[in-house]
């Protein structure tokens, strides 16, 4: 009896491996999660937090949005951006004397290097709106110390606290100011120097790159390096406040926004449920050249609408393919941005991997 029991054990055993290995889309990637329903913590209609997404963990880095300024690429280049989710702006000044730059040198920019004055000349003072490392409003840092330049820097907007409408969102709160700054290269690292406008001396911070990560972030609250994204392979996607742009017209603050990790090479596209039903999508049906591999790839496609009173809406005929860091494939589709009561800043998805037929 005791043989005959552990013979059925095994026969058991063996129909579950098999029945694992069948069912298993990419048997020789490792991932953790195939299928999850996702609610990301935006944090309401103040938009507080910045969400990174990881598809084959299903994981959410939750970071408050206000408490970084600037990111120094690990990269190859030599490269510094801003954090758009504040809406912050920069514009580059002919001095190389941090010291000399004070309010009186600067005040006929101080209305115009800023984010929606509805100038179509104010792109030049953020970074490229698809991400591109080599279009940052921040020149490449050079070599010769005297090609570095001084930078005015505004820091954008606090996180507001005001309730607004329902329907609404309020994520701009008080200004958070202005900075001067310089960055130099010193033995592969970033030196960044900073003050007030009206401060006769400046700080000095030296900043390594670490290439496990995409960019290390800097706070002039904390005048440190503080945590901000995760690992640069372990992100696919972000949940944020958005600098873009309107053709003609300049740079506009953007919520409900969605950023890719372009910098990976995350690609995602679009497909109608008219063409492909969710459930039925397969790999057979991945079309390559349909991808996008810009940061803007999903952007604010993925929604309509919105305002005062009157609550955006999901584009519920539509769905997207996106394709991570470590090339696996998934489709994800949004249900809500709102809460029940039509509260803006509570956003859900569906996700799959994309099994192979």
């Amino acid at each position: 009896m005791t043989i005959l029991k552990s013979t059925i054990y095994l026969i058991i055993i063996s129909l579950l491996v098999i029945s694992c290995s069948k069912e298993e889309p990419y048997p020789e990637r490792e991932y953790v999660v195939d299928a999850a329903i996702v609610e990301p913590n935006i944090g309401g209609p103040n938009e507080p937090n910045q969400i990174y997404f990881d598809f084959s963990t299903n994981t959410q880095t939750e970071v408050q949005r206000d408490t970084w300024d600037l990111r120094f690429y690990s990269g190859e280049e030599f490269r510094v951006s801003l954090n758009t989710s504040v809406y912050m702006a920069t514009k580059q000044l002919e001095a190389t004397d941090i010291n000399a730059v004070n309010t009186a040198t600067v005040q006929s920019m101080l209305n115009t290097v800023a984010i929606g004055t509805f100038n179509a000349d104010n792109v030049e003072y953020v970074d490229d709106f698809d991400g591109d490392i080599l279009k940052t409003a921040i020149a490449e840092v050079s070599n010769v110390e005297n090609e570095n330049k001084v930078y005015l820097l505004n820091l954008g907007y606090a996180i507001s606290t005001e309730t607004p409408q329902i329907g609404s969102v309020a994520v701009a709160g008080a200004h958070r100011g202005w900075r001067k700054i310089r960055i130099l290269k010193q033995n592969g690292k970033y030196v960044l120097q900073y003050a007030e406008l009206d401060e006769t001396t400046y700080h000095e911070v030296s900043i390594e790159k670490d290439t496990e990560y995409n960019f290390a972030f800097f706070s002039f609250e904390t005048n440190a390096i503080v945590n901000v994204e995760p690992e640069k392979k372990k992100w696919d996607m972000c949940f944020t406040v958005f600098t873009n742009e309107i053709s003609g017209y300049g740079t506009y603050g953007y919520t409900d926004f969605i950023t890719t990790n372009n910098l990976q090479n995350v690609k995602a596209y679009i497909v109608s449920t008219e063409e492909f039903q969710f459930d039925d999508f397969l790999t057979t049906d991945i079309e390559e050249e349909k991808f996008i591999a810009t940061q803007r790839a999903i952007g604010s496609t993925w929604r309509i609408g919105g305002g005062p009173g009157v609550s955006p809406q999901i584009k519920s005929n539509i769905y997207y393919i996106l394709k991570d860091a470590e090339g696996l494939y998934y489709k994800l589709k949004f249900s809500t941005l709102t809460n029940i009561g039509g509260e803006r800043g509570f956003p859900r998805f569906r996700y799959a991997i994309i099994k192979i037929q």
